[in-house]
């Protein structure tokens, strides 16, 4: 018996210090085997082990949220910060960023618009957030790099992975995506319900845990490898062991469990009904929070097993807890049918297998110790009151956690309505909000409100500054009527400070370079020994597709409106209008070009598709021209200029098409209207176009590289986090596509711009792990200008 008992884990200790459910527990780094907690009672705690006894000491208590606190992690030290910073969650809907030696936040992350219930920590300072509002955040130091958008329900978890760059979010939608470079590159399915936690066995593998009571693990690529099954419940939380694949699991059936080798290896139940987290300390100990409101730790380590007062005081504490048979974390129970105290002279076949007896009219549960051989009470199973509210409110309505989800019958033969219900919401207001959401009859406030209030028992919150009146959470004040479940779609453009676009001075007239290379300064070079100077960037203008031969373009127009239909078909005068505007556009003529040549053009490039593309050239090589592009790009017509050539780059459609629609906007940041245009349409316009990557058309892999650079300038000039966030992602996700030399080193000049005197900028493009995708462009020997580039941005980097 001796040589298993190191094997099962046992009480080490129990600490009290919070006020409510302990929602959150990650391992510290400062000092050794510390751990930090975080709660409903609105604090974070950091605990350390006493060095005289099992212990462990609250050393530090930090509040900064102003409601409850629901995920924690560890920010690695930096040079700035040695001992690391602590990033903490709430209700709020902010992140607070803690050092470990101030009660105060040092400062707080605001931008997430309903609870943030996961936090996860990368390389150079990267943090990733996960909210109820549906997205993910990456922030870099005090500020938001990029938002993943594509869950259509709460992200519940999230975790970064350890090759930089992939990220993963778990979501109420019931599945997992996997991120790369800000952009969603796999979705994982398999889970039946809510995926509530994430853990990192390895580059290839993970794990997920889910309310389906399952845990499944996954490679990378895309498969699941193996899904264990022996909760009863929800699963909230799951942590891997250091060094090997074993992990742990805490849910709602009160327990936490132990894998080994695939298999459950030990159950520990808790009397708690929700253990919602648990973290694995260096050592191999397991802490756990729970409902409870206090954190239990467990040890194999013989050394560091609480005393036998201690573990008896905690079985008693088990033995009275009560068990409600509704939560069926026992299975069905039928008291009539169930055996006396004699069963437990049966000893038990697995650990942690669950008993009921009867007696003398009580309903009681057991468990099987394999280690200690004997049967430990774990509760008396007492028949549930019957409210409908749960504890701790873990009533999910579309993927979020309420104190209650009523369902209400408006008349007998229609649909019934469900209607979510915080104690913190006012009645009168949510039944306002729940008629107008569901278009019912004004009418029936009176008694929808009465409804709540009755069944709820009147139950409201106390002064908010008696942190323990409140047993149950929820989201505050949501309000369902005020943010329906498409809330996750932002207004317009989720990044903003385009407005604010101060140019620097571009000049307006059309620089007369070829279209070979835009960037010259080639011969510039003395000898081999000379010292090679970065010519390439910060570039300060814009590069543009300015080859042009005008008589093929008309030519071909002219035979293409031979065959086009009546109504598209344009006159003799209209072809004459549009030779003029080319000879206006291209410098052979002194003309200014006209409004009637204008409008002759817009009739053209809503041709058909398949005949559009010597119109849309026009367009390329006239929106050069000044007057051209105030009239296109100027507040008034650039609404429909933008769906126009947004339009063309849908990757289904004709790849010339694509191309000069792409060229088209690249010749925009020629002129202060289009610049302000292309900045203030950025996320749009990059969304689209990077989805012509596919192609492998190597004049469209250039024109989408061009285009990168011309953002990169403007960027440069402007410090918008957002926006050069969106474009190293950008240029991250081309760089894998990409064969031709000329479209990388077009990427590299751009890279190179970005990250130009700004360090936020090199951390985030380390954090993509972009160094790594372009080290082997610096051995490339021909042509000479990209293996320099390169050189110059690995330099930076």
């Amino acid at each position: 018996a001796m040589a298993g008992e190191g094997s099962m884990f046992r009480l080490r200790c129990s600490l009290l210090g919070h006020g409510q459910d302990v929602r959150g527990l990650t391992r510290g780094l400062f000092p050794e085997g510390s751990f930090v907690s975080v709660s409903r009672d609105r604090t974070a705690r950091l605990w350390a082990p006493d060095g005289l006894n099992r212990g462990f000491t609250e050393m530090h208590c930090m509040s900064g949220h102003s409601n409850f606190v629901s995920c924690v992690c560890i920010i690695p030290p930096s040079d700035l910060y040695p001992r690391g910073l602590i990033a903490t969650g709430g209700n709020d809907h902010n992140i607070c960023i803690f050092t470990v030696d101030n009660p105060g936040p040092l400062y707080v992350l605001k931008g997430h618009k309903n609870t943030v219930c996961s936090l996860s920590s990368g390389k150079f300072g990267t943090l990733l957030s996960g909210s109820w509002d549906t997205t993910a955040k990456v922030w870099l130091n005090d500020r938001c790099m990029m938002t993943l958008q594509g869950h259509t329900a709460a992200i519940w978890a999230v975790k970064i992975l350890p090759e930089q760059g992939l990220m993963l979010t778990g979501s109420a939608d019931k599945t997992i995506k996997l991120w790369k470079a800000g952009r969603c590159e796999r979705t994982f399915t398999g889970h039946e319900d809510c995926v509530r936690g994430l853990a990192i066995l390895s580059e290839m593998e993970f794990l997920s845990c889910a309310n389906d009571a399952s845990v499944r693990r996954w490679q990378i690529s895309g498969e699941c490898l193996q899904v264990y099954y022996g909760h009863t419940n929800y699963i909230y939380s799951i942590s891997v062991f250091p060094r090997c694949k074993d992990f742990v699991t805490t849910g709602e059936d009160r327990s936490l469990r132990i894998w080994k080798q695939g298999e459950c290896a030990q159950t520990i139940r808790l009397p708690a009904q929700s253990v919602w987290c648990c973290c694995v300390l260096d050592n191999g100990d397991i802490v756990v929070g729970a409902s409870d409101g206090i954190i239990r730790v467990f040890t194999e380590s013989l050394e560091r097993t609480a005393s036998a007062e201690e573990i008896q005081a905690f079985e008693n504490e088990l033995a009275q807890a009560s068990i409600d048979p509704k939560t069926g974390d026992l299975g069905d129970i039928n008291a009539d049918d169930l055996p006396g105290r004699e069963h437990l002279k049966d000893p038990g076949t697995r650990d942690g297998q669950t008993r009921l007896i009867k007696d003398n009219g009580k309903v009681e549960a057991y468990q099987w110790s394999v280690s200690e051989e004997r049967w430990i009470k774990i509760g008396d199973v007492v028949g549930s009151s019957g409210a409908t509210q749960q504890t701790s409110g873990k009533v999910l309505f579309e993927g979020k956690e309420y104190d209650y989800v009523f369902t209400i019958d408006v008349n007998e033969n229609g649909p019934s309505y469900k209607l979510p219900y915080n104690i913190t919401d006012d009645p009168w207001l949510t039944a306002y909000n729940f008629l107008q959401k569901n278009d019912l009859n004004p009418m029936f406030l009176d008694q929808v409100a009465k409804f709540i209030m009755d069944n709820t028992k009147g139950q409201t919150l106390l002064s908010t500054s008696n942190q323990f009146s409140d047993p149950f959470t929820g989201a505050g004040r949501y309000v369902p009527g005020s943010s329906s479940g498409s809330s996750a779609i932002p207004g317009a453009d989720p990044f903003t400070g385009a407005g604010r676009y101060v140019p620097g001075s571009a000049s307006t007239t059309v620089p007369p370079v070829g279209g070979v290379d835009p960037f010259t300064g080639m011969d510039a070079y003395q000898s081999a020994a000379a010292k090679v100077e970065n010519i390439y960037f910060p570039k300060t203008d814009a590069v543009t597709f300015d080859q042009a031969n005008p008589t093929q373009i008309l030519g071909k127009l002219k035979e293409l409106n031979g065959s086009a239909a009546e109504e598209h078909k344009l006159t003799e005068d209209d072809l004459i209008i549009l030779e003029k505007l080319l000879s206006a556009t291209c410098n052979t003529s002194t003309e200014t070009p006209t409004a009637q040549q204008l409008q002759t053009l817009w009739r053209a490039v809503n041709w058909p598709e398949d005949i559009v593309f010597p119109a849309l050239d026009i367009l390329r090589l006239s929106v050069r021209h000044p007057t051209v592009n105030e009239n296109f790009c100027s507040e008034k017509e650039h609404v429909q200029f933008i769906i126009l050539l947004l339009k063309f780059l849908n990757p289904k459609g004709k790849q010339a098409n694509q191309l000069l629609a792409l060229r088209a906007l690249c010749n925009c940041f020629v002129s202060h209207a289009g610049q302000k245009l292309m900045m203030e349409q950025r996320d749009e316009i990059m969304t689209q176009a990077i989805e012509t990557k596919s192609g492998n058309n190597k004049n469209i892999h250039i024109a989408l590289a061009t285009l990168t650079l011309n953002y990169a300038v403007c960027l440069h000039k402007v410090n918008n986090v957002e926006g050069k966030a969106q474009c190293l992602s950008v240029i991250s996700t081309v760089m894998e596509v990409v064969q031709d030399l000329e479209a990388i080193f077009r990427l590299l000049v751009a890279l190179g711009t970005l990250i130009s005197d700004d360090t936020n900028a090199v951390q985030l493009a380390k954090s993509l792990g972009v160094d790594s995708q372009i080290k082997k462009y610096a051995s490339v020997s021909e042509p000479a200008k990209v293996k320099e580039c390169c050189r110059f941005v690995l330099n930076l980097l």
